[in-house]
């Protein structure tokens, strides 16, 4: 009986993961460039002596969906949505390198260029950017930084830096605990992308399916409430057993 219990388990804790999940996904329905969490389960069998009948749930991170959210126009100068398989790349907290579709920028005000969470936003050599003062700024389709310095007309506009905007597939790419991608091969470092990389006062959104998890959501939750009610009667059989050995003594 305490097999049935242990299987059970497992069943419920690999829910109450994939509802984790979910609610990770629900949360960020409306951060820009969030792409979704996916998850699933797999069977675990049980090795040792005896039948291999016992086989558990096991709760499997498949990685994140890759689709391209929807195009929203903003206007905004600092607002930029990368085409398909082109990641910004951003200085994580550790002072590695990571990647984000992220486009809606900032300004500090010294200058430095951050996303919306306050990473540095990084040069093609690397450097985070951080612009001289200006008036005016454009980004180009392919990530240049032109700027009118501040006091000039718009005929001194000049280029002072382009973005670090690689290529990568998805399976080149792992999520971290920041939210932020990382290169699954770090000894291959992305290379800087090709050609037009981005599209300028544009944001995409999060390609979340709100009412898909919420659905998801109800299945799980129904998922758990059965796989506990397994456990619970596992545990009166087990006790009706008991019983009926202790009176046949």
């Amino acid at each position: 009986m305490d097999k049935a219990l242990y299987v059970a388990m497992t069943g419920a804790r690999a829910s109450l993961q994939a509802q984790a999940s979910v609610s990770h996904n629900l949360a960020n329905v409306d951060t820009a460039g969030f792409k979704a969490v996916l998850t699933n389960t797999e069977a675990f069998p049980i090795r040792g002596p005896g039948h291999a009948s016992r086989i558990d749930a096991l709760h499997v991170d498949q990685g994140f969906d890759a689709r391209a959210g929807a195009l929203r126009l903003t206007g905004n100068t600092l607002d930029v949505a990368l085409r398909a398989d082109r990641w910004l790349a951003v200085q994580a907290d550790d002072g590695s390198e990571a990647y984000t579709r992220a486009g809606n920028l900032a300004l500090t005000p010294n200058g430095q260029l951050v996303t919306s969470s306050g990473n540095a936003l990084l040069d093609e050599q690397g450097n985070p950017i951080a612009l001289p003062p200006h008036q005016s700024l454009e980004i180009g389709q392919d990530g240049t930084l032109s700027i009118v310095p501040l006091g000039e007309g718009p005929q001194t506009l000049a280029i002072v830096g382009r973005l670090r905007a690689v290529e990568a597939r998805q399976d080149q790419l792992t999520r971290g605990a920041d939210g932020l991608m990382r290169n699954t091969t770090p000894e291959q470092p992305l290379v800087q992308a090709p050609g037009d990389v981005l599209a300028s006062g544009a944001l995409e959104e999060s390609n979340v399916d709100a009412a898909g998890a919420l659905v998801q959501m109800i299945q799980l939750q129904r998922q758990f409430e059965m796989q506990v009610k397994v456990i619970k009667h596992g545990d009166e059989n087990a006790q009706s057993a008991n019983t009926l050995l202790r009176l046949g003594r």
